[in-house]
């Protein structure tokens, strides 16, 4: 009773978001390879909305979402899949739970290939890291905090659905690997990206959305993977020193700038969202310090401030690629974008255990 009471609270945000999601279309020319705003789409914004609408569902228990979720899938197959990379790998995860739900041999049987183009075929850099490829572009030796969020979950998932160790064992390397690279040892937070060819991080940018996707990622994956408790430690240590220093640079509206150690750069919703579920999430499950709730709740109210009343979620920055000037971080455009109305989703659901 106390859960349907919480979720009642947020009944009608949650609604307009989900609304508004759906019916998105772009704000100027895309000049992407796939459209990265409308949900007609397969790409990696759609990947992550289709997984807080499945997130909501299982929460509670509207099948019309389900369903809704189902149609999507089987209009995209008719329709043609895209190539296999890093980012199309995303919606995956979202029908590896469908696959096992459903019991449709055609979704497990897409889940399986796409799991082995990962294992077996996608390119890879120096010490077996996943190369972040993309539609269109290769990005030669390069790793991104993205791939963890895009296609690590999937392999991760696919490890438990098919009880394949592989696979876990699989997941485990790559958060190390990317760890091990993208860490800022000074701060605990993580750099966008690394090159094996030049061996540096571009710009240094500590970029909020790659940030964000950690934080939120993370408290996933550990819902989603078996992980032996010294990697579950290690992960959770990492996480704790990335929101210690979250939470000292914290803008008084409880929002976080898109570079996020500079005050010049605007601030940004979509991450400030993905903190905001993450780090409440952690708090409930205990793997995080009681106190940060408070950052948690202070960033709910400002990602509030930024949905308007039609379930907009605004202050959203469009994808953002990697590179080595910050000022190209600075002058990304905003737009309200799937991933700014899903990671609002999360956090809203999350709000409601947290008030429950």
């Amino acid at each position: 009773m106390a859960k349907s009471r919480a979720i009642h609270a947020y009944e009608d945000i949650i609604a307009k978001l989900i609304r508004q999601m759906k019916e998105l279309k772009p704000m100027f020319q895309e000049k992407v390879a796939i459209g990265i705003v409308s949900m007609e789409n397969w790409e990696w914004p759609q990947g992550v909305g289709l997984f807080a609408l499945y997130s909501y569902y299982k929460e509670t228990g509207k099948r019309e979402i389900r369903d809704e979720l189902i149609q999507w899938f089987d209009r995209r197959i008719a329709e043609g899949l895209p190539e296999k990379n890093v980012n199309t790998m995303c919606p995956m995860l979202t029908l590896s739970y469908l696959a096992e739900e459903t019991g449709n041999p055609q979704y497990l049987e897409l889940c399986q290939e796409w799991v082995t183009y990962v294992m077996e075929e996608m390119p890879r850099t120096v010490e077996g890291g996943l190369q972040h490829v993309v539609t269109r572009n290769l990005n030669q030796g390069q790793l991104w905090d993205d791939t963890l969020y895009m296609t690590v979950l999937f392999v991760a998932r696919m490890g438990e659905l098919l009880d394949n160790d592989i696979y876990t064992q699989e997941s485990i390397r790559q958060f190390m690997i990317h760890l091990k690279y993208l860490t800022d040892v000074k701060t605990g937070l993580f750099f966008h990206g690394w090159t094996f060819i030049g061996h540096h991080h571009f710009a240094q940018a500590l970029w909020a959305r790659g940030n964000s996707w950690y934080t939120a990622g993370l408290v996933d994956y550990l819902e989603i993977a078996s992980l032996p408790a010294g990697v579950s430690q290690f992960l959770i240590s990492s996480l704790e020193r990335q929101v210690h220093t979250l939470s000292l640079l914290q803008h008084e509206s409880g929002l976080w700038h898109t570079l996020l150690d500079k005050p010049d750069s605007y601030l940004e919703t979509s991450a400030s969202s993905a903190f905001a579920y993450g780090i409440l999430k952690a708090v409930r499950q205990g793997f995080l310090d009681p106190k940060y709730k408070a950052v948690g709740l202070k960033a709910l109210e400002g990602v509030k401030q930024k949905i308007d009343a039609d379930g907009i979620v605004h202050g959203v920055s469009y994808g953002t690629g990697l590179k080595g000037d910050l000022d190209y971080y600075r002058n990304i455009k905003q737009c309200p974008m799937p991933y700014g109305q899903s990671m609002a989703l999360l956090l809203m659901v999350e709000a409601c255990k947290i008030e429950a």
